[in-house]
């Protein structure tokens, strides 16, 4: 199954031209939270995007009653439509369908709508909009992206935390696979910064709590990371059958050939520090694609910057892929976006299909103090020219979840 079309909103980017020169060039898309208040809180480096207007991707009626996820996810999607070419019009609708992954949804719009309802007093019930629930329930991106594009096909959401949208681009291949629909929409949508968010996720001790030089909050693999930082965005793929890309003269920039999921089955949040769990996730995929280790030449890794996470990944890399651990190139692009939770792998298959067409893979910047268990090649701090023909992806999520991609070359 080909990839066709790709759009993206990130934290150094709002659009796949401005995304990808961030990502070679090793621009960071990190700050001090502009958008709410982090005087009193611990964690005030965030991922935010920049200057993102929704009137620019859909009407403004419709985007006020959208949460900032959905909008997030439309805009991404009608990027990756116009780039894939693909004329919706001349199309059987009924043959293109939709899948996205989101960690949790609406947060942001729950959130402030509780606090305000608190303020709002007795009068609080009469004030609850009737497009709150519509706005806020996680499978609300996938469907706002169906009704502003008519798509009448298979329509899903994974809310697998983390690993939600490599999960849904995997989930959308095998659709294609079983021949359910001829055209996917997939990907991941997340917008959730927020006060009482930051101090959630801070209250687990999981967030970086550097802020002196937030560029460098994020530092995938090195020994002084402390924890990842929360971002905003969305990544969006059209992915088509060979033979209707084909039909229809579509320039293709890639393929997905192989996907596996497993689950750790260990803890809510912690994971196995043997790393069987992903490493099963990478066998599994690697045993889909028909390729062995020895044929990947690029891992964008999940690097979300904690101890536990970049610690059991590498041993799960090295369980799979023997001595090609020490040869095979590894670079977490969360150095630069942050953890975009649900959206994260979306943008990193993005950032996979980027570097194989270009031959050139992207750093894992603020890498300066090495740690001594973790001494595979992360690519530090500068792009690695590299001809790359097969690409794997890695994402885990809460929970124990594990999904694994693996692209090739068009």
């Amino acid at each position: 199954m080909v990839v066709t079309g790709m759009g993206v909103l990130a934290p150094n980017g709002n659009n796949l031209v401005e995304f990808w020169d961030s990502l070679i060039e090793g621009r960071s898309g990190l700050g001090i939270a502009t958008s709410f208040d982090v005087t009193d809180l611990p964690v005030k480096v965030v991922a935010e995007l920049k200057n993102f207007d929704p009137r620019n991707y859909m009407d403004f009626k419709e985007a006020k009653r959208m949460a900032r996820f959905s909008q997030v996810g439309v805009a991404a999607a009608k990027m990756a439509i116009d780039q894939s070419g693909l004329e919706l019009a001349k199309e059987d609708r009924t043959r293109i369908g939709c899948e996205v992954g989101t960690g949790i949804g609406g947060f942001k719009e729950i959130s402030e709508e509780i606090e305000a309802f608190a303020l709002r007093g007795e009068r609080g019930p009469d004030r609850i909009s009737p497009f709150f629930v519509p706005r806020v329930i996680p499978n609300m991106a996938s469907c706002q992206i169906a009704i502003q594009f008519g798509l009448e096909g298979p329509n899903n959401t994974d809310t697998t935390a983390c690993a939600a949208s490599t999960q849904a681009l995997g989930n959308a291949y095998r659709v294609l696979q079983r021949g359910d629909a001829e055209v996917m929409l997939a990907g991941g949508a997340e917008a959730n910064l927020c006060r009482f968010g930051l101090a959630s996720f801070a209250a687990m001790k999981v967030l970086s709590t550097q802020s002196e030089d937030p560029v460098k909050a994020s530092r995938p693999f090195d020994a002084q990371r402390d924890g990842f930082v929360p971002g905003e965005g969305a990544g969006m793929l059209v992915l088509e059958t060979l033979e209707h890309a084909q039909n229809r003269g579509a320039e293709i920039y890639g393929e997905i050939i192989g996907f596996a999921v497993t689950d750790d089955a260990f803890h809510i949040v912690m994971p196995e520090e043997d790393g069987d769990g992903p490493a099963r996730a990478m066998a599994k995929a690697l045993e889909d694609a028909h390729v062995g280790p020895a044929d990947v030449d690029y891992i964008n890794a999940h690097g979300t910057s904690t101890q536990p996470n970049d610690r059991e990944e590498t041993a799960a890399i090295k369980q799979v892929f023997g001595a090609h651990a020490y040869k095979v190139l590894v670079s977490s692009t969360k150095s630069m976006t942050g953890h975009l939770l649900g959206a994260a792998g979306a943008l990193e298959a993005i950032a996979c299909l980027l570097a194989m067409r270009d031959g050139c893979v992207p750093p894992t910047i603020n890498y300066t103090t090495p740690d001594p268990a973790l001494d595979l090649d992360y690519v530090p701090n500068t792009p690695r020219p590299r001809e790359i023909k097969t690409a794997l992806s890695n994402s885990m999520g809460f929970g124990g979840h594990n999904a694994t991609l693996i692209f090739s070359k068009a």
